[in-house]
């Protein structure tokens, strides 16, 4: 039997994919971008590529992705899931019923999980004898302590699943699994704090490989601001701008999620850190400021849950190639000890750690 195992990670407009050989060597790795508005295919490791003509939604560009590797004999497939809510933290086998209730955490992570279950229903309608396996992004975080996940919501929010998950899990082991051999000694430092840094993102207080707090909490709208989402907002903030323009859910989900963040800040300018970097305008900058500022911010906090700093890692995007926010939020971090001999800044392998726990599910 092949051990192919074949690993996605869908996005609102792309699904990125790898192929793991019996040998754990990846053979494939690639994406199919700009689904549904010009779409395109990128890929290393193979010749050829398959005919996206066609696509127009994330079935139909696996349609085409699955027909191009047909001869690779995949064994599993395993998928990126970015909420598990509070039932899932170790992956699983996915079934209808595993479906419905990952499609139900869908308005927790509208820019992710809609396009996480997408794929797996377009995998079980498509090649319905492979074995499926999710993967969660919030699983890292359930060893958090009980006052890292309260939100200070009376106790039946608490009960009935309103709490701090956290987030960007996948990326936090790698980080964890890749640091040792980074450092002098070639062990993992005690307290290091982690910073995902992309068009989402958080960051993750680790001691000793285990999560103990972290930045995002019940959605992935919380924290420090992003792209198009606000990060952490006073919830009397909130109520003040549902009042003034008559908003309800709906629109305060969109206006959170889709026009705040840096593209808000700096006045529709741009979502795109880069450009904003690069750009003269103060908006831009002001925008830019803030989100180091948040940065920084965040790390004293996470650095208090720890007791102390050992090691910084920066990853993501923007993280591990952004040089100008990085050397932007260590220097406001000087006073805590950051510095060349204790910071790091490479990208996470998210692709890489679910073929590892895709192989270990299968093995037991």
């Amino acid at each position: 039997m092949s051990e192919n195992i074949l690993v996605l990670n869908a996005g609102s407009s792309s699904i990125k994919f790898a192929l793991f050989n019996g040998t754990d060597s990846e053979t494939v790795r690639g994406q199919i971008g700009g689904i549904g508005s010009g779409a395109f295919f990128e890929a290393s490791g193979i010749t050829g590529k398959p005919d996206i003509s066609n696509v127009s939604d994330h079935t139909s560009a696996l349609k085409n992705l699955f027909g191009w590797i047909a001869g690779k004999d995949i064994k599993a497939v395993g998928h990126r899931v970015v909420h598990g809510g509070g039932d899932f933290v170790d992956p699983v086998c996915v079934t209808g019923e595993i479906i419905t209730a990952l499609a139900a955490l869908e308005p927790l992570a509208p820019h992710h999980q809609p396009h996480n279950v997408a794929a797996m229903r377009a995998v079980a309608g498509l090649w319905p004898d492979v074995v499926q396996i999710a993967c969660f992004d919030t699983a890292f975080h359930a060893s958090m302590p009980p006052e890292a996940q309260e939100t200070g919501l009376p106790r039946d929010y608490t009960e009935a699943g309103i709490r701090r998950y956290g987030f960007h899990g996948l990326s936090y082991t790698y980080v964890v699994q890749a640091l040792p051999a980074m450092t002098e000694d070639g062990k993992l430092p005690p307290r290091v704090i982690a910073l995902h840094l992309g068009n989402g993102g958080s960051l993750c207080a680790i001691k000793n490989g285990r999560s103990i707090a972290t930045s995002m909490g019940y959605s992935t709208a919380d924290g420090i601001p992003m792209a198009t989402r606000s990060g952490a907002v006073d919830p009397g903030a909130l109520i003040a701008v549902m009042r003034r323009d008559g908003l309800d859910a709906d629109g305060l989900e969109d206006l959170l999620y889709n026009q705040s963040g840096v593209l808000g800040m700096s006045g529709g300018l741009s979502a795109d850190m880069k450009t904003l970097v690069e750009s003269p305008d103060p908006q831009a900058k002001q925008a830019v400021d803030f989100y180091c500022y948040r940065l920084a911010r965040e790390v004293g906090s996470l650095a208090s849950a720890l007791g102390g700093l050992d090691a910084m890692v920066f990853t993501g995007g923007i993280g591990a190639n952004s040089s100008v926010i990085r050397e932007n939020v260590c220097k406001r971090l000087a006073w805590l000890g950051v510095g060349e001999g204790n910071t790091y800044a490479y990208d996470t392998d998210e692709e890489a750690v679910i073929a590892g726990f895709v192989r270990d599910f299968l093995a037991q």
